[in-house]
C-alpha cells in the first residue's frame, strides 16, 4: 500500500469526506461507500472503484476487500490503495463507529430501457418499476430499494425531490440493493409518465386514502408503482393519469403507513401475483 496519509488537507481525504458525508453525488461525481460488506457488494455488482481508503484499524478488512476486487471485472487500481490514521479516517467517515474502510466508485450509467429490463437474471420478466415521488427520508428510500430487489422489481426511479438513492444513508439502508438495481435519479414526473405511456407500462398510484386494494390490482402486467411523499402522498398529477389506484387495507385508527412499509407491501403483492403465473405455467 501507499505511504500513510497524515494531513487532513490531503486531496483524497477531502474527496472521501465529501462523498461519505454528503447527500449524494451529482452526475459524474463519485459514490462514497463505507464498510467492508457494502464495498464488497459494490465490487461484485460490477462498479468500477476509483480508490480504497484504509485506516490502521481497518487493515485486517482490506484483505477481504482485495480478494473481492480480484474476483471482480474492474478491481481496484493498486495506485489508489490509500492508508491513513484512525483519527483522520474518523474525520471523513459518515458513521459514528467507522469500520476503517471506505471506497469511491464511479457511477453506472443506467437508462430508461434498463429499468424496464432489469438486471441480467430478470430480463425475461415483465417490467416492474418502483417510482419514488418526492420520498424525502433516505432511510425510506433505501428500504424501498431493498424491497424492490427482494421482490423482483426490474428497476427504480427517484424523481426530483426524492432523497438520493446513492447517498450514504440510503445506501446503508438498502444493504447494497441501490448499487445493483437499475436506478434513475432526478427525473421529472411529467417526462416519466409520458415514457411509461409510450412503453405501455401501466401506472399504479399507491395511496392510503381511496381506490382499489393491492390484492385487487393486476400487477402481473408491465407496471410502474408510484409511492409518494411521507406527508403528502402521491402527487395529484400521477393520480389523475394513473391506470390503477392501489390502497392497502388497515384499521381506522391508523391514518397512513411509512412509505417504506407501504412500498414493500405492494411490491410483495406484485411478486405474489407473478409467482402464481409462474406456478401455473410450470
Amino acid at each position: 500500500m501507499a505511504d500513510l496519509i497524515t494531513s487532513r488537507d490531503n486531496k483524497w481525504l477531502k474527496q472521501f469526506r465529501f462523498a461519505l458525508r454528503g447527500t449524494g453525488p451529482r452526475d459524474g461525481e463519485l459514490i462514497g461507500v463505507e464498510g467492508p460488506k457494502l464495498i464488497e457488494e459494490a465490487l461484485r455488482s460490477g462498479l468500477e472503484a476509483e480508490a480504497l481508503l484504509v485506516s490502521e484499524a481497518g487493515e485486517r478488512e482490506a484483505g477481504r476487500i482485495l480478494d473481492a476486487a480480484g474476483e471482480s471485472e474492474a478491481g481496484i487500481p493498486r495506485s489508489r490503495l490509500l492508508r491513513t490514521t484512525n483519527k483522520l479516517f474518523e474525520g471523513v467517515a459518515g458513521t459514528e463507529t467507522p469500520q476503517g474502510v471506505a471506497a469511491l466508485f464511479r457511477q453506472r450509467g443506467w437508462g430508461f430501457d434498463d429499468i424496464l429490463r432489469g438486471p441480467g437474471e430478470m430480463r425475461e420478466s415483465a417490467p416492474l418499476v418502483i417510482v419514488l415521488a418526492a420520498v424525502q427520508d433516505p432511510g425510506n428510500v433505501g428500504t424501498i430499494l431493498r424491497s424492490a430487489e427482494a421482490f423482483g422489481a426490474t428497476g427504480a426511479v427517484a424523481t426530483r425531490g426524492t432523497a438520493d438513492p446513492w447517498s450514504p444513508k440510503a445506501l446503508r439502508a438498502s444493504a447494497g440493493s441501490a448499487l445493483r438495481l437499475p436506478v434513475l435519479r432526478g427525473m421529472a414526473i411529467p417526462t416519466l409518465l409520458a415514457q411509461f405511456k409510450i412503453a405501455q407500462v401501466q401506472i399504479c398510484a399507491a395511496t392510503s386514502t381511496r381506490g382499489h386494494r393491492a390484492t385487487e390490482a393486476d400487477l402481473r402486467d408491465p407496471s410502474a408503482i408510484f409511492v409518494g411523499n411521507e406527508s403528502n402522498g402521491v402527487p395529484d398529477e400521477v393520480e389523475r393519469i394513473a391506470d390503477a389506484i392501489i390502497s392497502i387495507p388497515m384499521t381506522a385508527a391508523v391514518e397512513s403507513l411509512n412509505a417504506g412499509v407501504a412500498a414493500s407491501l405492494v411490491l410483495y403483492e406484485a411478486a405474489r401475483q407473478r409467482m402464481s403465473i409462474a406456478r401455473d405455467l410450470a
